[in-house]
């Protein structure tokens, strides 16, 4: 039972440059308790790539995932992007999608979620490695791609973060989906 009585916000964390295996190693089991230290309540994670979901008093985004990225470089040795977005946050960017007929298939609908305002992104690069199949839309906080032939061999997906001229960390549309419905039950 989730404890309401602290005034508590449900938070998503996009960890970017975590792997399961390899380099920068850092199983989920092991992140989970780095947000609980952290004090972060009802913390869990949607599959192996640093999707997290938590409750916390904190209402600081920027304090909170320094202390997250702190305390796993302590522990593991690097230290990874971590982007904290609210429950509402997530929601807007879902609502936001433009490409709504692409959610049928959602391994192919993508969300860049901008670590901060692109002040001068290239639109013009962006439109030049775009495949002819590819449909994309930069706003404030999120480039949504719709690449109906996959990402892995998009060289729009690829070059991305470099031409928006903001770190970015994405996420496929059944992720966000479950991401979201995870965050909605410990609301």
């Amino acid at each position: 039972m989730i404890d309401r009585s602290v005034a508590m916000l449900t938070w998503i964390a996009l960890l970017r440059g975590i792997n399961v295996g390899g380099k920068n190693l850092l199983p989920m089991k092991e992140l989970v308790a780095i947000f609980e230290e952290a004090g972060c309540n009802h913390v869990e994670t949607y599959i192996q790539s640093g999707n997290v979901v938590f409750r916390s008093k904190e209402r600081d985004a920027a304090t909170l995932a320094r202390t997250i990225s702190r305390e796993v470089k302590s522990r593991h040795g690097f230290q990874p992007q971590v982007m904290l977005l609210t429950l509402n946050d997530i929601e807007k960017a879902v609502a936001g999608n433009p490409f709504p007929e692409a959610a049928d298939e959602p391994k192919s609908l993508h969300l860049f979620f901008l670590a901060n305002k692109a002040d001068d992104p290239d639109l013009d690069g962006l439109e030049k490695l775009r495949a002819e199949s590819e449909r994309f839309e930069l706003t404030k906080n999120v480039f949504y791609l719709h690449a109906p032939n996959g990402i892995g061999r998009s060289r729009l997906a690829a070059n991305a973060e470099r031409l928006i001229g903001v770190p970015v960390t994405a996420r496929n549309w059944r992720s966000i989906q479950k991401i979201v419905d995870m965050a909605r039950e410990i609301q």
